[in-house]
């Protein structure tokens, strides 16, 4: 941190006013940028996820004033992180080895995968396919790595004191699978002009998503029902059950529209729209739970609600809650289930908000930390003039 003292010198002399001002706050900044991407999460893109699903949310509802504004924020916020992510690679590849190889973190970078698709979905939307597809084909891509190098991480480097499937965040690789099917099958593969026989990747896809989705709530639901349950063990991520199930019937519902481009395709409707609405149901039994256990660690225990980007772990299920209804109402002609989609979507939006909020607090006290630090040494640094 002595570099802002330093920053206040140059040639031996202390520079006139101005200029030291300017090279003081210049010092400040990339700083606190660097400090910010040394610690970066892994799954911050969480932020881009849960933006982008409640931004897609008012704009099939038909608020688009609302959903452009939430979708102005992810233009900003999905580069900006992605620019810390290069940030820390190209500066702090220790630390980021550090995640990648980690059974309890790995997991997380399926966001980057997730993210991508929930904001090529807000840009096909709009209609620009073919940035669509682009973004598509990179997530496929970087999915496509991650999944066998996190089990790979999962197998040989987990031990019994490991990783612990309470944690949730393991789920995340099954939304990056849905969110692949989302935008696959809704504006990619129609974008590429992909042949028929092309479409039989999205189902496969979305079995695969369903099988480990089955394993990993299998292990979950053991875990947490039939051994010791602690108030630390009770994290957002937790809400990555629902909002898997929620995004598995996103993508049901995505490929029952299409209604199956071959014969075969066509066949598996029936299983398509079965499977579907049992996972809604399974998603909607969970949120009660849920919240029973918000009550349970923060009511009864007293733990504080502070902070900490796996808040957005929350926000984003109840936002795909809400689109994943919508598809199912529509999928299923029940006008009901649309009114109920869009009182999740405000809820959602109230969630979001006030994750907001603790975003820009957490901020801000970085930055007046970072602040005080600077004011520290620039008066030792005086005072050795």
């Amino acid at each position: 941190m002595n570099e802002f003292a330093h920053g206040w010198k140059q040639n031996g002399r202390r520079t006139d006013s101005p200029e030291r001002g300017r090279l003081t706050a210049w010092r400040f900044v990339t700083t606190w940028i660097r400090r910010e991407a040394s610690a970066l999460d892994p799954g911050c893109f969480a932020l881009v996820m849960a933006t982008g699903i409640i931004s897609n949310a008012f704009y099939l509802d038909g608020q688009y004033p609302l959903a452009d504004a939430l979708f102005a924020v992810n233009l900003v916020a999905y580069p900006w992180l992605c620019l810390l992510t290069a940030l820390r690679v190209a500066r702090y590849a220790a630390a980021m080895g550090a995640d990648l190889f980690s059974p309890r973190r790995v997991f997380l970078f399926f966001t980057v995968v997730a993210a991508t698709d929930v904001l090529g979905m807000s840009i096909g939307l709009r209609g620009f396919p073919t940035i669509a597809l682009a973004m598509w084909l990179f997530a496929f891509a970087l999915w496509l790595g991650l999944i066998y190098f996190g089990f790979g991480v999962l197998m040989f480097h987990n031990t019994v004191e490991g990783a612990d499937v309470v944690e949730g965040a393991w789920l995340n690789a099954i939304v990056g699978i849905q969110s692949l099917v989302i935008l696959g099958g809704a504006v990619a593969l129609p974008a590429a002009k992909a042949p028929p026989q092309l479409f039989v990747l999205l189902p496969m896809l979305w079995t695969i998503g369903l099988v480990l989705y089955g394993i990993f709530v299998v292990l979950l639901s053991s875990r947490v029902f039939f051994l010791a349950l602690r108030p630390a063990d009770v994290t957002p991520p937790l809400w990555v059950v629902m909002g898997a199930a929620a995004i598995s019937v996103n993508a049901g519902a995505i490929l029952l529209a299409d209604g199956g481009t071959t014969p075969f395709l066509q066949s598996l409707q029936p299983f398509l729209a079965g499977v579907t609405l049992a996972l809604w149901a399974w998603g909607t039994w969970w949120i009660p739970l849920l919240l029973l256990l918000g009550v349970w660690k923060h009511g009864f225990h007293r733990f504080s609600i502070d902070y900490t980007p796996m808040l957005w772990s929350i926000v984003f299920p109840l936002g795909m809650y809400s689109v994943a209804t919508l598809r199912l109402s529509q999928a299923m002609e029940v006008p009901a289930l649309a009114s109920y989609s869009r009182l999740m979507t405000w809820i959602a939006l109230a969630v979001w908000a006030a994750t907001v909020v603790g975003l820009f607090v957490a901020s801000y006290r970085s930055a007046s930390k970072l602040m005080s630090l600077a004011q520290w040494f620039g008066s030792a640094a005086d005072g050795h003039e």
